[in-house]
């Protein structure tokens, strides 16, 4: 792979600035200061390790500076840091003085070894990490016109979201209303709502990602409750030496679907469109980041439509009195105006207007405030204490009775340390209290209390070795009480330069939200029934692969195969039937939806995937591209008198998807094509397609099960940009999302876009 090297006049002028020399003193002792820098962008490096004739050393501090005392004479002075390439320069000191503090910069590394957090709660090679994980860089979200993230995530290999539910590895499928078995988070802190324990796509601020981190695979031992199936982690950019500022504007149409008799509008396409504005600085000792973003989107359906307006801001403070300490908080407040689809009319010409009685018009603010702060003592150990208060309110102006909101409040205390010999420890404790408030399930309020341990080691610079544990208790309405505790172990072996070998296990849990167990309420014909005897739910997953650099001549990235294999207890499913109690004679009351535990599920599979860059000619290619194989089998189905195969798959689970997408840059103009392959969703609800009461009777999708009959093939989604960088900072963009107008559909009666086009205007200065 190739190497990335230092500049040669900088470290010529780096040694002048800091080691220029003088007499030699023989027996005494010299005071070097300096601070180390990201050579692309400018920016600071805490933790840098800085190490003189590897004997001894210190890291910088927070703000990127270090200090060491040596003795006067000759000296080789290292710097390495996870992601970047190590350097190592040769200094002569002659005559005992305090140095002042210079820069010293350093460049990343190859693309094997970007840098992740989620893993293991702490700077990490992506190459030295023991589970599965894919990266989205903040770059693929700007060039694909992604605002909502759930978008750019539904693009990566093995993840999918149905209708809002992220799903890793067909961990979870659809539910209507049932919590994440996906832990979401934004800068290490959870951001599901509090009282359904979902995601609020959004709300999350797209226009400040500086990348997002995928951890597949049970990760509940660091990140507890919800991260049964794995963790999304979106972490925002901070400033760099200098200001930047960023302004993103996109307009765009709905055109006609294949199949015109869809198409409800007469008078005109439905429009949409985003704006997008963020700014970072640094001023002094604080770091300041502002963002702002709106969309108004008319809906290709009747009556579902979406606008939102969100600001955020960040600021962080480093007082330089108080070495090693940083202070701040990140700030973000959105209002919504959106109307749900949820059931058509039938399945041709009314495939995207819903039935009148399950529109569900909704208005509410979401907001969230984040205090934390950042300590780096003598022994390089960091202490962090992060919170969050995450409110929502969703008012039903044509149905108060759903009114709903909740206030979840979040703390955790983080301390890790890095020991000689490469040992890492990562401990802390983390709580959290929930006050649920609605008119559907009533008033609530829950907490839960935690704390984990986990030693990550490596072995003869090539082995690393990582376990982990958590307890976490949980209590809802005082009365009802869990416990237990979750562990987690991994390794990873570089086998050769660019090949690592891995293994890991990991326990998971989730608890049900309290919408799941007490909601109570009517879509249409439709029956929501509650369930408060909801256990929660249990598994464990793990996993085999390889990662393989790849390198020729001036292209570079890799290949990952990994087998996984995950089993689930009681776990939660959305059921129709009828509930009448015993003690009750039958009533259509009874008839309708409800969490249930179903018992078992085991998923199996295969995930591949490839990723690079290079240059072919005087054009910079990149791409990446992946394959997921599943099996996933409900073991508690009941099988008797029917085909043993098609109804012990779980519901809503694709056997298959590939997606890939590929890049080119050529001087001022860029192309670029996104595809996503899924195969057909062989198993949902029977209650979706069959008439309610027997024949005759009511159906809730109606054409629903000839639809599937006819539709009964994969779908390929496929889109396409291309742009233009007009000015050095000014680029043009023209996207087609949907370029072949395919008819997907998701969830029962949820057909997706069709053919969309977009003009898009970035500003960066």
């Amino acid at each position: 792979m190739r190497k990335i090297l230092f500049s040669p006049v900088s470290l010529i002028v780096i040694v002048c600035l800091l080691f220029a020399g003088a007499r030699n003193s023989f027996g005494q002792t010299a005071t070097v200061k300096g601070y180390v820098k990201d050579a692309s962008i400018q920016e600071s490096l805490p933790g840098v390790n800085v190490v003189a004739d590897s004997l001894t050393g210190t890291a910088t501090d927070g703000q990127g500076y270090y200090e060491l005392k040596l003795d006067t004479g000759w000296h080789f002075i290292s710097f390495s840091y996870i992601g970047y390439v190590d350097a190592e320069i040769y200094i002569h000191l002659r005559e005992v003085k305090d140095y002042e503090h210079n820069e010293f910069l350093i460049s990343k590394a190859v693309e094997i070894n970007t840098v992740v957090i989620s893993a293991s709660r702490y700077e990490q090679r992506l190459s030295d990490v023991t589970v599965s994980m894919e990266v989205i860089p903040a770059d693929f979200i700007e060039s694909t016109n992604t605002y909502k993230l759930d978008e750019a995530i539904g693009k990566m290999p093995g993840v999918d979201v149905i209708d809002g539910q992220a799903n890793i590895r067909g961990g979870s499928g659809y539910s209507y209303g049932a919590g994440s078995r996906v832990m979401v988070l934004v800068d290490d802190l959870p951001m599901l709502s509090g009282d359904v324990n979902d995601v609020k796509w959004s709300t999350l601020p797209v226009e400040s990602i500086s990348q997002v981190e995928i951890v597949k695979g049970a990760s509940s031992a660091l990140y507890g409750s919800s991260a049964l199936n794995g963790v999304i982690n979106m972490r925002t950019a901070s400033p760099g030496e200098f200001p930047s500022t960023t302004v993103e504007v996109s307009a765009g149409m709905y055109l006609k679907p294949k199949r015109e008799e869809m198409a409800w509008w007469w008078d005109h396409n439905p429009l949409l469109g985003n704006v997008q504005f963020s700014h970072l600085r640094k001023a002094g000792p604080v770091d300041i980041a502002v963002g702002a973003a709106g969309v108004y989107d008319e809906g290709y359906r009747q009556d579902n439509y979406e606008r939102y307006g969100r600001i955020n801001a960040g600021l962080r403070y480093s007082p330089e009195k108080a070495k090693g300490l940083s202070v701040g908080f990140n700030a973000n407040v959105q209002y919504q105006d959106q109307s749900d689809f949820l059931i058509w009319t039938d399945a041709d010409s009314g495939a995207w207007i819903p039935n009148p009685d399950a529109v569900t018009p909704v208005h509410g603010t979401r907001f969230n405030i984040d205090p934390y702060a950042v300590y780096f003592d003598r022994h390089d150990g960091r202490h962090s204490l992060k919170t969050r208060l995450f409110s929502v309110s969703n008012k039903f102006d044509d149905d108060p009775d759903k009114d709903n909101g909740s206030d979840y409040y979040f703390a955790e205390y983080q301390y890790h340390r890095q020991f000689r010999g490469g040992l890492h420890l990562s401990a802390g404790a983390a709580g959290s209290y929930t006050k649920g408030k609605s008119n559907l399930y009533g008033n609530h309020f829950g907490s839960t209390m935690a704390g984990y341990a986990q030693l990550d080691r490596k072995f003869f610079n090539r082995l690393s070795i990582s376990l982990g544990l958590r307890w976490e208790g949980y209590t809802l309405d005082r009365t009802d009480k869990e416990s237990r505790p979750v562990a987690r172990a991994g390794i990873n072996w570089q086998a050769a330069e660019y090949t690592f070998v891995r293994a890991s296990f990991g326990q998971g849990y989730r608890y049900p939200s309290m919408a799941e167990k007490y909601t109570a309420t009517s879509l249409g014909a439709l029956n929501i029934l509650p369930n408060p005897g909801l256990k929660p739910e249990t598994g464990w997953s793990t996993e085999a692969g390889i990662r393989q650099g790849l390198v020729l001549g001036s292209w570079n990235g890799y290949l990952d195969l990994a087998g996984f294999y995950n089993e689930y207890n009681n776990m939660i499913e959305f059921i129709f039937g009828n509930y009448t109690p015993d003690s009750l004679p039958p009533s259509l009351d009874w008839v309708g939806f409800k969490s249930v535990n179903t018992g078992k599920a085991r998923i199996s599979g295969l995930d591949a995937s490839v990723s690079g860059s290079g240059k072919a000619g005087p054009v910079l290619i990149g791409f990446f591209a992946g394959y997921t194989y599943m099996n996933p089998l409900d073991l508690s189905a009941d099988t008797t008198g029917v085909d043993t195969a098609s109804h012990q798959i779980l519901k809503y689970r694709y056997r298959h998807s590939a997606k890939g997408d590929l890049s080119a840059d050529w001087k001022k103009f860029d192309a670029g094509i996104t595809i996503v392959y899924t195969s057909f969703i062989e198993r949902i609800d029977p209650a979706f397609e069959d008439p309610i009461f027997g024949t005759g009777g009511p159906v809730v999708f109606p054409g629903l099960k000839d639809y599937r009959a006819e539709h009964d093939n994969g779908t390929v989604i496929t889109d396409l940009r291309l742009g233009w960088q007009f000015t050095p900072s000014s680029k043009i963009s023209f996207l087609v999302k949907n370029l072949f107008n395919a008819e997907a559909m998701g969830r029962p009666g949820d057909i997706q876009p069709p053919r969309t086009i977009f003009l898009q205007y970035l500003l960066k200065l």
